[in-house]
């Protein structure tokens, strides 16, 4: 009679990261950078059609690394939690610590309980009326959460880039022509070599806008801001 085969949590959970890891490492990067007038989002993205950074509410943006039907639907959830907790309590309620915080009870649980976990890595930033009052967190496939401080970055290339950034960025929050040239040199660095303006994903959290404070920068208006 064959014995049942069996296979320790410890390791079980360990192949689930490999594979949740080598995912990840497939997806291009994505840098959010804190700015004079709030935080930037740059993505190496190719695609005209398909957007990795997207408005979750007024003041709160999300971005995602890896399998895109994935981040997606962690996206429209995100979306969603928001409309309803808006319109239950209030607009002010909305946070990103508190989408993170659900964001990583999904991943968590799926990450546990699931034969195959989600092989995504998110960024969630919210603008603060002040610089000191921004949130930035990064949350991994397993759940767990980061909070993080002036810059961060997820994606295959996210560790080169960071270190690439640590090394260039100034002591002072930069302006945005500088943050945004600080991300380009990075993903020239450390993404692609290929990598110009024309392959990148620009988006903004600007806090001196009324009301929704995401936008999208095109490519002919972040050409002109670098100059």
């Amino acid at each position: 009679m064959a014995l049942p085969y069996y296979v320790s949590p410890e390791q079980m959970m360990q192949d689930r990261a490999e594979y949740a890891k080598k995912g990840i490492a497939k997806g291009r990067s994505i840098i959010a950078m804190e700015y004079s007038n709030g935080v930037l989002f740059v993505a190496d993205n190719p695609s005209a059609s398909l957007f990795k950074i997207s408005e979750i509410y007024d003041s709160i943006a999300f971005s995602g690394a890896g399998r895109y039907s994935e981040f997606e639907n962690l996206r429209k959830a995100g979306i969603q939690h928001a409309d309803v907790k808006g319109m239950m309590y209030s607009r002010e309620d909305v946070t990103a610590r508190s989408l993170a915080n659900g964001y990583s009870q999904i991943l968590g649980t799926l990450f546990s309980q699931e034969m195959k976990p989600y092989e995504v890595e998110l960024l969630l930033a919210q603008v603060g009326e002040t610089p000191e009052r921004n949130e930035l967190y990064r949350i991994s496939f397993d759940g767990s959460i980061v909070d993080e401080r002036r810059f961060t970055a997820i994606g295959g290339r996210s560790e080169t880039i960071l270190a690439l950034l640590k090394k260039e960025i100034p002591q002072t929050c930069p302006s945005l022509k500088e943050a945004l040239t600080l991300c380009q040199h990075a993903f020239e660095q450390g993404a692609d070599p290929r990598s110009n303006l024309e392959g990148l994903e620009v988006a903004l959290l600007d806090r001196t806008r009324i009301g929704r404070r995401f936008r999208r920068v095109p490519i002919i208006e972040a050409s002109q801001i670098l100059l």
